[in-house]
């Protein structure tokens, strides 16, 4: 926790701070790279860094979690600490660039605020931020020991053995070990980070969720081609995967990260003992390519045979646009009290319904926890219809592709 004297501080400067947050951390990436670009060619998502998203993002996070020091003191944002853990630990960050961050964080803070930041505004912030990178580092370190890995050593080689079309737009890579061997285990919502060397050289990485069972002996990505537009550039690695690999080639893969587990939703229905855990209803909702955690998802509750109410809902622009449909239906069908609801911009048909996601006629049970992955104005939308019909926000767990943009914009 935050001592007094900079509580006190934090508390008075958080406004100004948060007012030049996005100056800042614009700043802070310029310096960044100026001085290491081997972080931006091989670390860092170039398109993120193009379109804004990684500032909003580091930005919200630095400001939520001040705000939460001076709010609740004595306790930590813990979900969000683990959220950014599991993705630094995906991309295999190192306690030593928490030094180098801070060094170019705390000259664009004296570069944007100038004369504001005195001595004991400095070090009131830098508190903030050793608070956060060491409960991180922690939680990476803990992370990585429990893979068996030396910390930013979880990656390794991985022969693609099929591919399938899935849409126009998406495909699904099968990936085995190189040299043989039991993958390690996986917990069914999580990601793996995929690194490719691109033609200029620069070694991109983005992380992709695992649509396979987790007890598989050869995993499955999905993958969406991210053609761009006007306010963001294509994707590099998506594209690269689309357009040039092919079975019999190798690609590299991290170990497993993320948090979107059924632990999360069904070990909080322990204070009523295990039985009701097992018993507890569920709501997995998706959107786009938002699907592929899902099914992973769907395909451990049928392992279980988890006995009660789940109830599927995914949107998306068409049904010919909705990837695994066919996964997703046949493994929500294997579910005691599996039931399937879909929406789709065009004309669905029979196959659902057209316009977008409208839970207004969707038995929610009570108990109910609930999984989300998709756009981010999905998601909010989603969230607000659960909470109108009762379900507590901390029974909501989603999961953000790219920057966490929901929470810079809470």
């Amino acid at each position: 926790m935050l001592s007094e004297e900079s509580t006190a501080t934090v508390r008075a400067t958080l406004p100004a701070v948060g007012a030049a947050i996005g100056d800042i951390t614009e700043r802070f990436y310029a310096r960044l790279f100026e001085a290491h670009p081997e972080l931006l060619r091989d670390l860092f998502n170039r398109g993120n860094q193009a379109a804004g998203t990684q500032r909003r993002a580091l930005a919200g996070s630095i400001a939520g979690f001040a705000t939460h020091l001076v709010e609740h003191p004595g306790t930590r944002p813990d979900a969000l600490l683990s959220r950014i853990a599991h993705k630094h630990a995906s991309l295999g960050v190192s306690a030593a660039q928490y030094k180098v961050v801070h060094q170019h964080l705390f000259e664009a803070i004296v570069e944007v605020l100038g004369d504001a930041v005195t001595p004991a505004v400095a070090a009131a912030w830098d508190e903030v931020y050793w608070l956060m990178a060491n409960a991180l580092i922690a939680l990476e370190e803990r992370l990585y020991a429990e893979r068996g890995y030396l910390v930013g050593g979880t990656w390794g080689d991985w022969e693609v053995v099929g591919r399938r079309e899935e849409t126009a737009d998406v495909a699904t890579f099968l990936l085995r070990p190189v040299g043989g061997g039991t993958p390690q285990p996986f917990q069914a919502g999580q990601y793996v980070s995929v690194q490719v060397e691109l033609p200029d050289g620069a070694r991109q990485i983005r992380q992709y969720s695992l649509v396979s069972a987790p007890d598989a002996e050869v995993r499955q990505i999905g993958v969406k081609r991210e053609r761009g537009g006007e306010e963001s550039p294509a994707g590099e690695v998506s594209n690269f995967l689309h357009d040039h690999v092919r079975p019999g080639q190798v690609l590299r893969l991290s170990a497993p990260f993320g948090d979107l587990v059924l632990e999360a939703a069904l070990n909080g229905a322990e204070s009523e003992g295990a039985a009701a855990a097992t018993k507890r209803p569920l709501l997995l909702a998706s959107a786009g390519i938002g699907v592929t955690p899902m099914v992973s998802l769907l395909a451990e509750l049928v392992d279980r045979e988890h006995p009660a109410p789940v109830a599927v809902v995914h949107a998306d622009r068409s049904p010919a646009a909705h990837a695994l449909r066919d996964d997703q239906a046949a493994l929500a069908e294997k579910l005691p009290a599996g039931s399937t609801h879909y929406w789709y911009e065009e004309d669905a048909g029979e196959l659902g319904r057209t316009g977008y996601a409208d839970l207004s006629d969707l038995e929610v049970p009570p108990g109910t926890a609930a999984f989300l992955c998709g756009p981010m104005p999905f998601m909010k939308s989603v969230r607000e219809q659960l909470l109108v019909k009762g379900v507590p926000a901390a029974d909501i767990h989603y999961e953000v592709f790219g920057p966490d943009l929901w929470l810079a914009s809470a």
